[in-house]
C-alpha cells in the first residue's frame, strides 16, 4: 500500500522503474516528493473507487471554478459509476455509468453510457439534440482531465499528487471495488532477492534520505510484517525508519526493516493515550 496522501493510496502489487530526478543537475531526495518522478517500465497498481474519488475531488477538481463538485465513484459489476454536481451548470446533480478502457496514448478512458441530470435520465435527449458529455463539462482548465465526445480522458501522469508518475496505461479492468491498472509490457526476468515477502529495491545512481546520499545506491525498504500488504507512506518514512531497524550487507548496502504505516499510527495513539497527565 503506498500513500501519496493520507487519503489516495494505491496498491502496487508489482512495479519495475526508476527514480527520475526533476532537476538535470539533482537527484531523487525521499524528503522532497517533487525532486522526482517515478518512470515505470512495467507495474500492475489497483486503486479503490474512494481514492479515486479523493483524487478528483481534493486534487483534479479542487479549484472553485472547476466544472465538478462532490463527486463520489462506485461500481456496477465491471462498470464505473460517477455521482456529483456540474458546478459550471448550477450545482445541477449527476450521475453517469460507463465503462473503463486504455487509450493509446496510456491514458484512462471512461466512457459514459448512461447520463442523468436532476435524477433524470438525459441521454438520449443529448443524443436526439446532438449534445455529448464534451458540451456539458469544460475541462479545458482542468489539469490531467479532457473531455471527448462522451469519454472523459484521465492521464495518471496528471491527476495524482507527487512524486508524479511517468508511464502508460496498457490495460484497465475493475474487479469489486477496485480498479486495476496495468503500466506496460511484462518485465525482463531480474536475478532474485535473498529474500521473499513485501519489498521496495532501489538500485543504481545516487539517493538522498535525510542526511545520507547513497551513490551506486544498494537500498532494500522491507516489511516487517510480511502477513499483510507492506503500507508505506513516504512524507512519513523518517516515523516508520525509527520504528524499525536496519543492517548493512558486507557491500554497504542497506537492508531497511520498516513498520507499517497504519500500525505506526496505532502506536502512537496508544502511547499518548497512555501518557500520565502533567502535574496541575
Amino acid at each position: 500500500m503506498y500513500h501519496f496522501t493520507e487519503s489516495v493510496t494505491v496498491h502496487i502489487l508489482e512495479l519495475h522503474g526508476a527514480l527520475v530526478p526533476v532537476r538535470q543537475d539533482g537527484l531523487p531526495i525521499f524528503d522532497d516528493s517533487r525532486s522526482f518522478n517515478l518512470e515505470i517500465s512495467s507495474a500492475n497498481i489497483t486503486m479503490t473507487t474512494d481514492s479515486l474519488a479523493n483524487v478528483l475531488n481534493q486534487y483534479v477538481f479542487v479549484a472553485s471554478e472547476a466544472p465538478l463538485k462532490d463527486l463520489t465513484v462506485t461500481t456496477e459489476g465491471n462498470k464505473l459509476k460517477v455521482k456529483g454536481k456540474l458546478h459550471s451548470k448550477g450545482d445541477i446533480s449527476f450521475e453517469t455509468v460507463g465503462t473503463l478502457s486504455a487509450t493509446p496514448e496510456g491514458q484512462i478512458r471512461i466512457h459514459a453510457q448512461k447520463v442523468k441530470a436532476a435524477h433524470l435520465p438525459v441521454k438520449g435527449l443529448m443524443d436526439l439534440l446532438g449534445l455529448n458529455i464534451a458540451d456539458l463539462i469544460n475541462t479545458k482548465k482542468v489539469r490531467g482531465v479532457r473531455s471527448e465526445e462522451n469519454d472523459l480522458i484521465l492521464d495518471p501522469q496528471q491527476i495524482l499528487p507527487p512524486p508524479h508518475i511517468e508511464g502508460r496505461v496498457t490495460a484497465i479492468r475493475i474487479e469489486g471495488n477496485q480498479i486495476v491498472q496495468v503500466f506496460g509490457n511484462k518485465p525482463k526476468a531480474e536475478l532474485p532477492l535473498a529474500f521473499g515477502g513485501n519489498y521496495m529495491a532501489y538500485r543504481g545512481a545516487q539517493l538522498r534520505f535525510g542526511k545520507l546520499t547513497m551513490s551506486d545506491t544498494d537500498m532494500i525498504l522491507i516489511d516487517m510484517d510480511p502477513k499483510d500488504p507492506f503500507d508505506f507512506y513516504l512524507d512519513h518514512y523518517r516515523d516508520q525508519l525509527v520504528a524499525g531497524h536496519t543492517k548493512i550487507t558486507p557491500e554497504f548496502g542497506l537492508r531497511v526493516f520498516m513498520r507499517d504505516f497504519n500500525k505506526l499510527r496505532k502506536e502512537q495513539r496508544q502511547i499518548k493515550k497512555a501518557a500520565p497527565r502533567p502535574p496541575s
